[in-house]
């Protein structure tokens, strides 16, 4: 790269965090901290212990938004003192210093832009996710644990906890369906850009004529919500069915049954929990589980001009899908709504996942502004 390349970008850089800074408020984010850290000292404040928990959530998601602030703030002063120096005595080595960093800088920047955009209600929250194989037996349902597997990895990398809550594996491979928790800050916020129908082509290993397959899974989110949400659920509007846990087998597979799976009737919406130790702890995940998809649900009855996101459930199928993975003839992973594409699959597949998350979150934030 050539110094005024090199010149060129960091400019960009420098520009692109100021504008960012901007959105991020900091005075505001300070006076917010403070006033919650004062709440926090009274001595009645652990009384409520629901409430308690509430603000300490708020005041840790704001220390970590300063502390993000302030690495923005050092990344553009490193940068400014980069080009200082370049411009005062010019060194190959320095240039080659300074270029090495320019791909870290570029993806925090991009990463702190993306945090902007998300200001939806409830795109702090953690995230409840869910994937269903489509028809097609034992090749949709292997797709399935593929996504299962992908996301998992997206989420190790984004030092996000991962924990599956319920799946139902396949006959033969795979999983035909999976609610997986994922918490940490903008969980939800960043894999809505996931919902939706998700088509796979290949050589099915499961096809002994090695013939191309396609195959579908469809990916769910919903927010999670705090313990102490108010919906009112009717005892009688519940089904409540105990089974047996689905398991790999070995010392930790259950012989009774604590597996809890309940239908809320009105709504026909369905969860279930088999991680837990005890019947009663899978009880008590799962009615979480159906509070938070509820008060979604109600939310989104509410809000009128809210697509509901249940009327998205199309067949799993040709048409519908969001994006596709296509192993063989070509590589070649392509998102319908946003067009972005990538060549290596096997990253992807592996959780490499921003660019597509970021594409949809940013083409998002481009409609909202026109609409």
């Amino acid at each position: 790269m050539e110094y005024i390349d090199f010149k060129k970008e960091a400019g960009e850089l420098i520009h692109q965090i100021g504008e960012i800074r901007k959105l991020m408020d900091p005075a505001r984010k300070h006076e917010e901290l403070k006033a919650l850290e004062s709440t926090m000292n009274d001595p009645s404040f652990w009384n409520d212990q629901n409430h308690a928990k509430k603000i300490s959530k708020q005041v840790s998601q704001l220390r970590d938004e300063i502390e993000h602030i302030a690495r923005l703030e050092s990344t553009r002063e490193e940068l400014e003192t980069y080009l200082e120096f370049l411009d005062e005595e010019f060194s190959e080595d320095m240039l080659a210093e300074a270029e090495a960093n320019l791909p870290y800088i570029r993806q925090f920047t991009e990463k702190a832009e993306i945090e902007c955009l998300l200001n939806d209600k409830y795109d702090h929250n953690d995230a409840l996710f869910t994937i269903h194989a489509g028809a097609g037996g034992t090749e949709a349902q292997d797709w399935a644990q593929m996504l299962l597997r992908m996301y998992m990895r997206w989420a190790e990398t984004n030092k996000y906890s991962f924990n599956v809550i319920d799946s139902l594996p396949g006959e033969e491979a795979g999983i035909k369906s999976a609610t997986i928790e994922i918490s940490g800050n903008f969980a939800y916020g960043l894999l809505k850009s996931e919902i939706g129908i998700h088509r796979l082509v290949r050589m099915s290993p499961f096809n002994s004529q090695g013939k191309r397959q396609t195959s579908f899974a469809s990916v769910f989110v919903y927010p999670e919500f705090d313990d102490d949400i108010e919906v009112e659920i009717d005892a009688k509007d519940l089904k409540i069915d105990t089974y047996r846990a689905s398991g790999a087998g070995g010392q930790h597979v259950n012989t009774t049954d604590s597996a809890v799976r309940i239908t809320h009737l009105p709504t026909n919406i369905v969860v279930s929990c088999q991680n837990e130790r005890s019947q009663i702890q899978n009880r008590e995940k799962a009615m979480a589980i159906l509070k938070s998809r509820l008060y979604q649900y109600y939310e989104e009855q509410r809000e009128a001009e809210k697509k509901s996101q249940e009327s998205t459930k199309t067949d799993i199928g040709w048409g519908n899908q969001i994006r596709s993975y296509v192993f063989q003839p070509y590589q070649m992973v392509k998102d319908h709504r946003t067009n972005h594409e990538s060549g290596q699959v096997d990253k992807v597949m592996d959780g490499d996942l921003d660019q597509f998350i970021y594409a949809w979150l940013k083409l998002s934030a481009k409609s909202r502004m026109h609409g």
